[in-house]
């Protein structure tokens, strides 16, 4: 990577367009970006395409394998979810369950790279469980979860018309978990 930008991934939202985890994904990537990382965004549109993952032998999916080679292109990854009754949703378990295709890959799943996580949900104690269980599973997946997670309280609006934050607070979260990534990314490319 020496040279170039970093690519960051952002993964995450949900089968519904503009949805909050998926606008609070989106100005995360701004923020990456303005730190100097070139972005890449699978959002939920993309998410509601992924086939259920199945871990028999057999080809993948052309959705599945395009994540696969996301992940594998990418220098460091931002993950959106929305607590659903306490933890991630269904459609970003699916795609992580998806990064099984790169188990035989010198550096499988998030090995190597730092991964931002993001979680919007409808009150603290469903925004910190959902937290917690996603910051678990970047550890099952070999990745190093930021310092810092953002967990916004989505119990009103948090982004204006124009998609950004209403709240400073929450502005401040999601530039710091892009900034991690981006500066783990930089650092790493230095080695």
């Amino acid at each position: 990577m020496s040279g170039k930008r970093p690519l960051i991934l952002g993964l995450g939202g949900t089968v519904r367009a503009g949805s909050t985890s998926e606008r609070a994904l989106a100005a995360a990537l701004r923020a990456a970006e303005a730190a100097g990382a070139e972005t890449r965004l699978l959002g939920g549109e993309f998410l509601s395409s992924l086939p259920i993952f199945d871990p028999r032998p057999g080809d993948a999916h052309p959705a599945q394998q395009l994540l696969a080679d996301a992940v594998r292109a990418a220098d460091g990854v931002i993950v959106a979810s929305p607590g659903y009754h306490g933890s991630i949703s269904g459609v970003v378990k699916n795609a992580l369950d998806t990064l099984e295709l790169t188990r035989n890959d010198p550096a499988p799943y998030f090995q190597g790279k730092a991964v931002g996580c993001v979680i919007c949900a409808d009150g603290w104690q469903a925004a910190g469980t959902t937290l917690t269980a996603l910051r678990s599973i970047i550890h099952a997946l070999r990745g190093w979860p930021t310092p810092f997670g953002a967990a916004l309280n989505a119990g009103g609006p948090l982004f204006d018309e124009a998609g950004e934050c209403r709240e400073p607070k929450d502005a401040w979260q999601l530039a710091t978990v892009a900034g991690q990534v981006v500066e783990f990314a930089k650092m790493k490319a230095a080695l």
